[in-house]
């Protein structure tokens, strides 16, 4: 993966899509300088016939991209180049059309295509007729971005363009700027923080081929472990069999077994700052695996289990309290209560707990979680594992900064 643009001044991406509101993005371009960016812009080819790319060429002091096509035969890949050179991408504003190309995953031009391509966080400020605004399935695509951890930043209320009155004109430009803002400092609120996550199930073989497991897929330590990475950590994933591919930047410590998970987090401990324990480690295990494929009617009537180590427990024992520790709890019960448990009896600092009797949880691509602290438990709405990786990593960068004072 190529490096970003390493200079102290983050880069803010501004796509600009054709919208009577694309005469404000000028104004926003404008003020993230005056923040303190160094602003490219990459417009849809309908948003020229609003405002012309010598506009922004002049306002910015930078190469305008309105092409997939490079303009050079040695030019680099204009969509590749322009996602990993961006700290934060913002379009502003982004039409009903441009929302629903991106909500689907479509890449038909430069501008949705580097938003597909970036790893950097992206900020939509959607600007269309009310009418279009309330669509249901506007709002669909609306709240599916969000749960993927875009961020929205919903459209103002009052005369618009075509003469309606109502929600659809583009947020005021200082809120659209405050929002990329909070973004570009997430991006580096975790650098050089060394970050430990477990994630996935364990396996505990009877024999060659059964074992006892569960049904984690990982998913959501995954999404941990790659946010951390884009926030700039140095991030080591323990992770049990899963079928999930590695993460971006992200060291990958593949095991099978609990007993394996234990000594790989105990190995990394020394060097870590952080430790999220998303892993669904198994409590049990045979006692006694058998060597190769047992035959049926040479299965064993019943079989012996003996406790696997708590992982989780002999991390928190360790931590003096210059780490920040997070366990999980997917319960079927009341979560909260084994949350609160979970918290004194393995000196976590959050545990972030979920019920997984119902639909959601493990394998799914969603889910609803609380954060509980010895304070506090803050109940989420359903959301995609990405946005919840988000909010998590929020909270632990603001424990970290609470206890060192920063």
């Amino acid at each position: 993966m190529a490096t970003k643009h390493t200079a102290k001044q983050q880069t803010v991406l501004v796509g600009v899509t054709g919208g009577i509101g694309a005469y404000k993005a000028c104004e926003l371009v404008r003020t993230l300088m005056r923040r303190g960016f160094r602003v490219k812009v990459v417009m849809t080819e309908a948003a020229t016939r609003f405002v012309t790319p010598l506009t922004f060429r002049t306002l910015t002091r930078e190469p305008v991209a309105t092409s997939l096509w490079a303009d050079e035969p040695g030019d680099p890949v204009h969509h590749i180049s322009l996602a990993q050179e961006a700290d934060v991408v913002v379009v502003a504003p982004c039409t009903a059309n441009v929302l629903a190309k991106i909500a689907h995953g479509r890449a038909d031009d430069l501008l949705t295509t580097t938003v597909l391509a970036t790893e950097a966080p992206v900020v939509l400020a959607p600007a269309m007729n009310v009418h279009m605004w309330r669509k249901d399935i506007t709002q669909h695509n609306v709240e599916a971005l969000r749960a993927r951890g875009f961020v929205v930043v919903a459209p103002a209320s009052g005369e618009l363009a075509c003469g309606d009155v109502g929600e659809g004109r583009l947020a005021a430009v200082e809120d659209i700027a405050d929002a990329v803002e909070a973004e570009a400092r997430r991006v580096h609120g975790l650098a050089g923080v060394r970050v430990l996550v477990t994630a996935g199930p364990t396996y505990e073989p009877i024999d060659a081929v059964r074992f006892i497991g569960n049904r984690s897929s990982g998913k959501t330590g995954y999404a941990i472990a790659e946010e951390a990475a884009r926030r700039g950590a140095e991030v080591t994933l323990i992770s049990g069999p899963t079928a999930l591919p590695d993460p971006f930047e992200v060291r990958v410590v593949r095991v099978t077994t609990a007993a394996e998970m234990r000594d790989a987090a105990l190995t990394a401990w020394p060097d870590t700052d952080v430790v999220i324990a998303s892993a669904a480690v198994s409590d049990v295990r045979p006692a006694r695996a058998y060597v190769g494929k047992l035959k049926k009617d040479a299965l064993p009537e019943a079989i012996e289990l003996e406790r696997n180590p708590d992982v989780l427990a002999e991390l928190g024992a360790l931590n003096d309290g210059s780490r920040v520790v997070v366990g999980f709890a997917a319960e079927t019960g009341d979560p909260v209560a084994e949350a609160r448990r979970k918290l004194a009896a393995k000196r976590c600092d959050l545990v972030v707990a979920n019920d997984v009797s119902g639909e959601l949880g493990f394998g799914t691509d969603a889910n609803r979680v609380i954060f509980v602290t010895a304070t506090a438990a803050e109940e989420l709405p359903v959301m995609g594992k990405r946005a919840i990786a988000r909010e998590l990593l929020d909270r632990v960068a603001r424990i970290r900064s609470e206890r060192l004072g920063t």
